[in-house]
């Protein structure tokens, strides 16, 4: 029987948002300590435990089937690997960044200059976009020391709070790329496997809608179920349980967890009242 041998981080901030979005899909993960490889007993899939930078390359290989990782690294390794879905967690950035007392934001500032970065490929696609003349030192950690030491004259990392660049009297003056966590595949997938990943990817939708959605009831008059649903964007169309109390309805809908707030007010002014919102474990439309 076919497996999907899939690739996650071994350690570092994709490794638990991995497992947790695979544990939410019903993947039973079983492992031990140091164990770097581990069978699934419920799903057919071996998970292996690898160095975040090794995992490109295993990719194009064919030695792993599928991964979890960064969409930064996926773009800095170029290797031939096809993004399947974007996991919407590990949101982080890749951006310029100079010390605090320069005063210059613009991107013209580097030309000429120095730039510390573990990115040296997407920093200089970048660069030769934007027709800037810059030297690049290729470091691999520990970036942000290097203008502190006299290495560079700004750096080219990933940031995702800010925190690290301020703690090295840096700041943030560009942003190259948007990244976070994706599903990528080999390109050497049988038949059966590329089933089996359908299987995974219908599972990780059903999770990532939950995630960003909220169940949401409210009574309404039921002179005005209408006004309220056309506020609501909905599946199809709501739910609607008439009341013991004559006239009144409770309406059910779903709703995207960023928009309640910007229609809140319109629901309460067309008349919705003890509007509730309820977390969703999994969506399957």
């Amino acid at each position: 029987m076919s497996k999907l041998k899939i690739a996650v981080q071994k350690s570092g901030r994709l490794h638990e948002d991995s497992l947790k979005l695979l544990k939410d899909c019903g993947i039973a993960i079983n492992n031990g300590k140091d164990q770097l490889k581990v069978v699934v007993d419920n799903f057919p899939m071996e998970i292996l435990y690898l160095r975040n930078s090794d995992i490109p390359q295993y990719l194009e290989d064919g030695t792993v089937d599928i991964a979890i990782i960064g969409e930064n690294l996926l773009l800095e390794s170029q290797k031939q690997v096809a993004v399947v879905e974007k996991l919407g967690f590990s949101k982080c950035k890749v951006s310029l960044a100079v010390p605090k007392e320069v005063e210059e934001d613009t991107l013209s500032y580097f030309n000429g200059k120095k730039i510390a970065t573990s990115y040296p490929v997407t920093l200089q696609a970048y660069l030769d976009k934007n027709n800037i003349q810059a030297e690049i030192h290729t470091i691999s950690g520990s970036v942000e020391i290097a203008p502190n030491i006299g290495l560079a004259d700004g750096i080219c990392d990933i940031v995702s709070s800010g925190s690290t660049l301020f703690k090295n009297g840096l700041r943030e003056t560009q942003i190259i790329l948007r990244s976070e966590a994706v599903l990528v595949k080999s390109q050497q997938l049988s038949a059966q496997q590329e089933a089996i990943l359908d299987r995974l990817v219908f599972r990780i939708k059903a999770v990532l809608r939950a995630k960003n959605s909220k169940y949401i009831l409210m009574n309404v008059p039921n002179d005005k179920i209408e006004a309220v649903t056309n506020i609501l964007p909905v599946l199809k169309s709501p739910t609607l349980l008439p009341l013991a109390e004559k006239g009144w309805s409770s309406l059910h809908s779903v709703i995207d967890e960023n928009q309640f707030w910007e229609v809140i007010d319109e629901l309460k002014a067309a008349g919705a009242e003890d509007i509730l919102i309820v977390p969703i474990d999994k969506m399957v439309i």
